[in-house]
């Protein structure tokens, strides 16, 4: 009987718990790993989620785009660009690795597979009072 009170107990709380977290609104989302920054970070770029943008990114953000001529954009024009593509999905495949990890810095590589090119992204993640923020994106397109 006791075995059972217990398996009911825990299913509630399991139940309880998930529709907790299905109800939070995706700006109410706090980043409190790497994983879920860098998912963010996927969800903007690829699929138009501009909800957290403004958590996401550290006050001097830079992005550094490589080609034959190099650019160079602030954290104010990323927020910029990506909410112009609200809503746009990106025809790609995506895949994340987390390159190295410690405490309060990640790096992370994203890369993009569209049909004939490729976008990798390697980005720089740091914790600042208990979330994790995109310091620095580098791209390189194949």
């Amino acid at each position: 009987m006791k075995t059972l009170v217990k398996t009911f107990v825990a299913t509630a709380m399991i139940a309880i718990s998930t529709c907790a977290m299905a109800s939070v609104k995706p700006e109410e989302r706090n980043l409190i790993t790497a994983d879920l920054a860098i998912d963010e970070y996927v969800g903007a770029m690829t699929e138009g989620q501009v909800a957290n943008l403004n958590k996401l990114f550290t006050a001097d953000f830079n992005q550094k785009i490589c080609g034959k001529q190099d650019l160079n954009h602030s954290r104010s024009d990323m927020i910029a660009f990506l909410k112009k593509q609200k809503g746009i999905k990106m025809n790609c495949q995506t895949t994340t690795q987390i390159v190295e990890e410690l405490p309060d810095y990640a790096i992370a590589k994203v890369t993009m597979q569209f049909d004939g090119f490729s976008k990798t992204d390697l980005i720089t993640l740091v914790k600042e009072n208990g979330a994790w923020k995109i310091s620095k994106s580098v791209n390189s397109y194949k």
